[in-house]
């Protein structure tokens, strides 16, 4: 075999192919010519008009060849017949495993069209030995049918020989070509459009197909839809039920469970100075509390949330390492999410001036989450109030998401209609 050559990618014509390049390979095949080149050669033949070479094999290397900007590319240059040429690249098709249904049938009915044209006298079986040479098997398969020598070529039965030339031969390119990449694109496909009398009916049949295939898609994606939200609506109504019903176990100081816990603990924060860091502490307007008597609440008031909760805990920043990592495993939950509340003024602070505060988001359980469309956004803007006190925008959401589940407000300065409310500062509705 001749030496392989450097041919520029320019005045390669790459028209007229059996088979369009697969994207995804021409990615694999571009990743590995960055890093080692190519390796295998593509194979031309000389052109007859227009450009100098016609491309014979190598179709997915070319391209990634093309798409990486070289303008060369290694190549051996075959001085044979557009018939031979066309053989080669059939061959080369044939010989691979990937090859669809619908592929098979193309390439193998077009191989039996130019093997009967190169070789006639094979159209009975023929004993006659013929010159010239295709591919690297065709030498050695000239007395044999073109039956006999594909099946020897591909590694595939007669029998599927000849059921991939009947295919292709009674169905029209058109309609095989609509098949590819669908996932009609198999032997039950093909043997029903072999049977119809017209070329119009086989596409008839295809694009039927594949509209079907897409109004069953859609139903299915409504259904799971609706699924979702009956199961959703259920899970509500589980919580809602395991809520009334109340603690089953020993007695604590909160008798009931909620779902939905909404909490803003009083935390308690080291100051540099007595003198003038306390004369804005939280201590000069409401009782706070240790870090580690805030995890133990729980325990001893009672754990209040359901087996499937959620829980929204405030935390201002210096806070929230510790809040997430010591204070949620504590009280039973996982932190999945946070909404910010943008304070527009900025405050006092050490490391940086405080103008945000975080509502962690955390779940035991399954937890809950809002439908699709329902989830509120993870930023609100609103100037501060009262020294800690939270906009109700936050509150609402959750009345909004989540409106029969039962709801416990902790550390409540103002109880909401329809929350029960526990803390320090709750002035009506508390849990007893």
């Amino acid at each position: 075999m001749d030496a392989p050559v450097h041919i520029k990618i320019a005045d390669i014509d790459v028209r007229d192919r059996l088979r369009e390049v697969d994207a995804s390979k021409v990615e694999a095949l571009k990743q590995s010519f960055a890093e080692l080149g190519m390796r295998t050669p593509i194979t031309v033949r000389v052109g007859e008009d227009g450009l100098p070479f016609v491309l014979s094999a190598g179709a997915h290397r070319l391209e990634a060849a093309r798409e990486l900007g070289w303008l060369e590319v290694p190549g051996f240059i075959r001085d044979e017949s557009k018939l031979d040429s066309e053989l080669w690249e059939i061959d080369e098709n044939l010989a691979r495993s990937e090859l669809s249904p619908a592929d098979r049938a193309v390439f193998t009915f077009r191989r039996k069209e130019l093997y009967l044209l190169k070789y006639p006298e094979t159209a009975h079986g023929g004993d006659r030995k013929s010159s010239g040479q295709v591919g690297q098997l065709i030498d050695r398969q000239e007395r044999k049918s073109f039956v006999a020598a594909t099946a020897e070529l591909s590694g595939k039965s007669e029998r599927a020989i000849r059921r991939d030339a009947d295919r292709g031969e009674k169905i029209c390119e058109a309609a095989l070509r609509l098949l590819r990449g669908t996932r009609f694109d198999n032997g039950t496909t093909l043997d029903k459009l072999k049977k119809l009398p017209s070329d119009v009916a086989q596409i008839a049949l295809i694009e039927g197909l594949k509209a079907e295939d897409k109004r069953v898609a859609a139903e299915s994606k409504q259904a799971r839809a609706h699924t979702q939200k009956v199961k959703h609506a259920v899970r509500m109504t589980i919580a809602a039920e395991i809520a009334k019903r109340g603690r089953e176990t020993a007695p604590g100081i909160i008798q009931k469970l909620y779902p939905i816990i909404y909490a803003d603990p009083p935390w308690k924060f080291e100051t540099h100075s007595e003198i003038t860091g306390g004369e804005k502490g939280a201590e000069n307007h409401y009782p706070t509390m240790e870090f580690d008597a805030i995890c133990r609440l729980f325990k001893e008031i009672g754990d209040p949330a359901t087996p499937d909760a959620m829980l929204y805990l405030w935390v201002t920043t210096p806070m929230k390492g510790r809040a997430i990592n010591e204070l949620l495993p504590a009280w039973g939950f996982e932190y999945v999410s946070e909404q910010i509340w943008n304070k527009v003024n900025i405050g006092t602070g050490y490391q940086v001036r405080d103008q945000h505060e975080s509502l962690l988001i955390a779940k035991r359980g399954k937890g809950f989450s809002p439908e699709l469309g329902d989830a509120a956004p993870s930023l609100y803007t609103q100037k501060k109030r009262r020294h800690s006190e939270k906009p109700a925008w936050f509150a609402e959401q959750l009345e909004r998401i989540y409106p029969d589940l039962p709801k416990l407000e902790m550390f409540c300065r103002d109880p909401r209609p329809g929350w029960d409310a526990w803390g320090y500062e709750a002035a009506g509705r508390a849990v007893e």
